[in-house]
């Protein structure tokens, strides 16, 4: 990441997520749009009067939802990376409005693995790394748990070493 002269040169961070990250984010986004379908859906069957009203939005609802659970998961894949150096944790993210994100190791408190019950379904983890930042922690979404738990103890063994205050 460095040039010889001690800047930093910002380039892609290399690490995809798991490719089974494509499934459990179009699970998520087909689970957030069957909520609002269903109910639209419950509606427009036994209220007979806004029936059209209730069913034709359930619909057009729908099928932008399974658009997006179609389109939308290739293209984050496309576009999310990741990378960990002995000098800082790299992120990118994002599709319209690109994000990159670097977190020094001085500056990192804490390193989380999450694992929620979807992400369980999927066998993937969410690595969180906090800084003493005011934009937030440092998310890596979409990791095999067998890389999260590897990474989180390598982001500790680094920190542990790095010298800072991590504020």
């Amino acid at each position: 990441m460095s040039t010889g002269e001690g800047k930093i040169r910002l380039r892609p961070p290399r690490n995809t997520p798991a490719p089974r990250a494509v499934g459990w984010w179009r699970a998520r986004w087909l689970l957030l749009t069957a909520a609002p379908v269903a109910v639209l859906g419950v509606l427009g069957a036994l209220i007979a009067p806004a029936r059209f009203w209730l069913l034709v939005p359930a619909a057009v609802l729908a099928a932008a939802g399974l658009s997006c659970a179609v389109l939308l998961p290739l293209w984050w894949f496309r576009t999310h990376r990741w990378e960990v150096t002995d000098e800082a944790v790299y992120v990118s993210t994002g599709v319209f409005l690109r994000e990159w994100r670097i977190a020094p190791m001085s500056r990192i408190q804490t390193v989380d693995t999450v694992r929620g019950p979807l992400e369980q379904l999927f066998g993937l983890a969410t690595v969180t790394v906090t800084t003493a930042s005011a934009k937030g922690a440092v998310r890596i979404e979409g990791l095999t748990h067998e890389v999260a738990a590897e990474l989180a103890e390598r982001l500790t063994l680094i920190t542990r070493h790095t010298p800072g205050d991590a504020t």
